[in-house]
């Protein structure tokens, strides 16, 4: 936790002179003037990211707080035209983005000219490993199954993905370690690949426990593994790719930004808003439901973490020819 969000406090004894003499608690220490900044989340209503962020939402909204958030989607162009929005924002305090590493794999491809460093980090909040996904009626029955017929038929799978985001990541760096080669259609978001799958329109597509359990569950779609260091706890009789010969993780981080030039106060602010939304026994139990882990990291933390994911990507960009940056 940042000591901006301690200062001038000395756990009780601060706490309870607030609320004597009206001071700000840690949690309001450096709020923005607004009452609630719009947290632009860039991909249509009902996805994976929209439904996490909307459950720190509703958990904020419940809290004694100066300043609250309000989710507000703007979807298109994979997540850039709401990151273009969100980077031209005043850095006030009163504007956030949620984001991921597809803000590292479309700029990496050449989509847009924006990226982590564009921004000001707050929290890196959740992780969410991806998983193999597969439509109902794929006639694969398990992982060695699918590999030996794409091994057999190169680019003839349908694989949905929206181009140059992880989802699409995600199976090149499948086919780089494999040498499996599938044949991609383009969607703009979760929900648009989910229908697919379900309809039986494309073959193949990640999957989360958020997005997927359910249909998993039901049986409207397969998986083939997940891409994750541990089974999960929700979906425990499905395989890690490392235990069917991939030495592969893959999760998408979820996190918090700023535009650029936000006042350390805000930041400070938000990060520290964030982390206690993160404790939150309501919103842990939400989480975990959606098979996804919390691993609240400050703005310093996030910023590391970005600076080293995006040279990681950079190296894989360039191995399998996505990359396009001069």
């Amino acid at each position: 936790m940042t000591k901006a969000f301690f200062r001038g406090l000395t756990a009780s004894v601060a706490v309870a002179a607030a609320v004597t003499l009206g001071v700000s608690t840690p949690a309001q220490a450096g709020a923005p003037s607004c009452k609630t900044a719009k947290l632009i989340v860039p991909w249509k209503a009902g996805g994976g990211t929209h439904v996490l962020f909307s459950i720190y939402e509703k958990t904020i909204q419940s809290m004694n707080l100066a300043s609250k958030i309000k989710v507000v989607t703007i979807p298109g162009q994979g997540g850039n035209k709401g990151a273009k929005e969100a980077a031209k924002a005043k850095a006030d305090g009163c504007t956030l983005f949620a984001i991921h590493q597809s803000a590292i794999t479309s700029y990496l491809n050449g989509r847009i000219d924006i990226t982590f460093p564009d921004f000001d980090t707050v929290s890196l909040l959740t992780s969410t490993p991806d998983i193999i996904g597969a439509s109902g009626k794929a006639p694969w029955n398990n992982f060695a199954e699918f590999k030996k017929a794409a091994l057999a038929a190169p680019g003839t799978i349908l694989v949905g993905a929206t181009f140059g985001s992880t989802s699409q990541f995600m199976w090149l760096l499948l086919e780089d370690l494999t040498g499996m080669k599938f044949k991609y259609v383009p969607f703009d978001g979760t929900r648009q690949r989910m229908t697919a799958l379900l309809s039986n329109a494309i073959t193949m597509g990640t999957l989360n426990v958020a997005s997927g359990r359910k249909y998993l569950e039901g049986g409207e779609l397969k998986a083939y593994g997940i891409a994750d260091g541990k089974r999960s706890k929700h979906l425990p009789n499905m395989p890690t790719l490392k235990e069917v010969g991939v030495d592969m993780v893959f999760a998408l981080k979820r996190g918090i930004v700023a535009p650029k030039g936000t006042p350390k106060e805000y930041i400070d602010y938000w990060s520290g808003v964030f982390k206690k939304a993160s404790e939150d026994a309501g919103l842990l139990k939400q989480m975990d439901a959606k098979g996804t882990d919390i691993e609240w990291v400050g703005p310093e933390g996030y910023r590391k973490w970005a600076e080293k994911t995006y040279k990681d990507y950079e190296k894989v960009a360039i191995k399998i020819g996505m990359y396009k940056k001069k």
